[in-house]
């Protein structure tokens, strides 16, 4: 079986090659080259044509051209009424999370949502909530509640700091979770430490 899946990979990523002109594929080449009747086909050549195509891109995007042709792109799909909020909550939600920036997820939590005896995960965004907390009485978190399985979407619910339980998982580790539905459960690495502070990242 993996063999036969290695080569389903390879004679599909040779596929590629079909992008080239003709004249200019391997095959016909190397045909030239040691003047057979046939075209010299060697396995795995499409491989090595697919990732300098993907080197070459990440190379283009890096550099300035790169970036406006990435920047007109990006401008395209806002103006497609229905692709830009797609795409638009899909980036700043990813954005967010994968940030090192103190605006990015801080904690995986366990509250009871939507009701007590419920348990769902959630995410630490911040515990410096300003009116809120004053208004409250109560020293709350603000948590973010994604929808499953698509994570860009979900609920934001302040709840307070006794009643939230913190969680060892990584918030990658939990967006898998969630996004399975629940069938990927990450495994339990370390016996639980205590409660951890709300204001220092993971």
């Amino acid at each position: 079986m993996t063999f036969l899946l290695l080569r389903f990979a390879v004679n599909l990523m040779d596929r590629s090659l079909k992008l080239l002109p003709v004249a200019y594929r391997p095959e016909f080449l190397l045909q030239q080259l040691f003047n057979t009747e046939t075209p010299v086909h060697i396995p795995g050549l499409g491989i090595i044509l697919t990732f300098s195509i993907l080197l070459l891109t990440g190379v283009l995007a890096a550099n300035y051209v790169g970036r406006h042709v990435v920047g007109g792109w990006e401008s395209l799909m806002r103006r497609i009424p229905i692709v830009r909020s797609i795409y638009g909550g899909a980036k700043n939600f990813a954005e967010v999370v994968f940030s090192d920036s103190n605006d990015s997820f801080k904690n995986v939590l366990l509250i009871e949502y939507p009701r007590k005896g419920i348990y769902s995960l959630a995410f630490q965004t911040s515990s410096e909530l300003g009116e809120v907390q004053e208004r409250t009485g109560e020293d709350v978190i603000c948590c973010f509640v994604p929808t499953t399985p698509n994570p860009t979407s979900g609920y934001v619910v302040m709840v307070p700091r006794n009643e939230v339980r913190v969680l060892d998982m990584e918030v990658d580790e939990a967006l898998k979770m969630i996004i399975s539905l629940g069938v990927v459960v990450p495994t339990w690495r370390k016996e639980p430490t205590g409660e951890l502070p709300f204001d220092e990242p993971r």
